[in-house]
């Protein structure tokens, strides 16, 4: 999914509305934070520090806390400064003019929405919220996490939810046994 999210990120970057700034930073905690759009939609602008995304009202009423990537941050930080410091709801709602309404939140479908616009002006097909989620996990496993760390930053209750997601297969398999030695030789 890198080229599809690049592609989602510079269809972002093209709209100089607010709402450009908005979707790169909802696309980006999908993608590198792995939250949830229902998530996303609940975090306030409390939850984020500058460092870290706080998800207070995880699945399941959980909370975590997720570190933020430095690219991220930038995303975040480019909306906040366009949005505001005033407390509320993280995300708002941009209207046609550009303008952003203060009083309104994001719902889950909001996000939905958005990343759906996005896919399709960045010609990525069937895609949806889901798909960034599963993206963080395939990338977090592929560069070599372990299981147990992506599954809380997931907030999955159990480690057969997180490892439904590792795409990693048979050459992972090969290389962790690889990593192995037994000192031996053939007797023959």
């Amino acid at each position: 999914l890198a080229g599809e999210f690049t592609a989602l990120l510079r269809a972002c970057a093209a709209d100089a509305t607010p709402a450009g700034a908005r979707d790169a930073a909802i696309i980006g905690l999908g993608v590198v934070a792995g939250l949830r759009r229902g998530e996303i939609a609940a975090l306030s602008r409390e939850d984020y520090d500058g460092k870290a995304v706080t998800v207070r009202r995880g699945k399941r009423n959980k909370r975590r806390t997720v570190p933020v990537a430095t690219g991220l941050a930038a995303a975040l930080d480019d909306w906040l400064s366009q949005r505001g410091d005033l407390a509320g709801p993280l995300f708002h709602q941009v209207d046609k003019a550009g303008c952003i309404r203060h009083c309104t939140g994001l719902s889950p479908a909001a996000i939905a929405r958005i990343v759906n616009k996005r896919a399709v002006l960045a010609g990525v097909t069937t895609f949806t919220p889901h798909d960034m989620r599963r993206t963080f996990a395939g990338d977090l496993l592929d560069a070599g996490a372990d299981i147990a760390t992506v599954q809380r930053l997931m907030g999955h209750a159990d480690p057969r939810t997180t490892s439904g997601y590792d795409r990693r297969g048979e050459r992972a398999k090969r290389a962790a046994v690889g990593r192995l030695h037994m000192a031996g030789e053939r007797r023959v």
